[in-house]
């Protein structure tokens, strides 16, 4: 994994979010995990491959990772919020924002409440409607324990923040926020005028039917559709085959769509 130039942690809305940045440079391209993840199982294949942009930040939402919680559930608007006010905390007055899975949904919301913070957006598998998931999707949450969390994303979690307590409070909160999630209106979708990068792999949790809706939906959107699972295309730990090109790929459609 890469080593960050400077991390830390900063106080967020009554939370203490963690943020790690990387490289140097204008306009910074922040870095938004899935739900249950961390910074490294989400994008450490990915940031090496994103050097040649210039400064990377990214973050641990609430509740994961080394960001501690709040007496509240999580929602994507709050997190949407919490990264908003992370930049401000940081001086930063323009960004691009690239989120995976829980983390693209998230990214929707930035530009929807907070557009004056956004340059361009790469949502990689995040919803906005529940239709959008694959069949049986919201069932599998019914009965579902932490043993049912990839073994990958305890592992992480506890050697960051090794409380049991704590991953267990982070399962309980992520699966809720999903058992109670609500379609995002249309209107709302069409309103975001950032320029889009609306990405999926073509085995997902989220349809292509839907991505491809999403990405007509947001007026100056494009569509990327790749081949295999959930984040296999950024090398996310837990479905990255060793010595895969694709993340290389992937790294080079995200860096034109940025730097055009």
């Amino acid at each position: 994994m890469e080593k960050p130039n400077k991390s830390g942690h900063a106080p967020i809305n009554g939370i203490q979010m963690y943020y790690e940045i990387y490289g140097e440079g204008e306009t910074p391209l922040v870095l938004l995990h899935g739900g249950g993840s961390t910074i490294q199982t989400s994008f450490g294949v990915l940031i090496p491959l994103l050097k040649d942009y210039g400064k990377l930040i990214a973050v641990e939402l609430q509740a994961h990772g080394r960001t501690s919680d709040r007496n509240a559930p999580e929602t994507f608007e709050q997190d949407a919020d919490d990264v908003a006010a992370l930049l401000k905390y940081l001086g930063i007055e323009k960004a691009n924002i690239f989120g995976f899975s829980n983390g693209g949904t998230t990214t929707m919301q930035i530009a929807i409440r907070h557009p004056e913070l956004v340059n361009k957006i790469i949502n990689l598998a995040g919803a906005s409607k529940r239709s959008g998931f694959i069949d049986g999707f919201f069932e599998g949450f019914k009965g579902a324990t932490i043993t049912n969390m990839p073994a990958p994303y305890h592992k992480a979690f506890l050697e960051l923040t090794p409380d049991q307590n704590l991953l267990q409070n982070m399962f309980e909160k992520d699966m809720q926020r999903m058992v109670v999630f609500k379609d995002i209106p249309y209107e709302t979708i069409r309103s975001i005028k950032s320029e889009a990068l609306i990405m999926v792999n073509d085995k997902d949790v989220m349809t292509v039917e839907h991505t491809t809706e999403l990405s007509r939906l947001i007026p100056n959107a494009h569509l990327a559709v790749f081949p295999g699972f959930h984040g296999q295309c950024i090398g996310e730990v837990y479905i990255a085959k060793p010595g895969s090109k694709a993340p290389e790929a992937t790294a080079q459609i995200i860096l034109e769509f940025l730097q055009n």
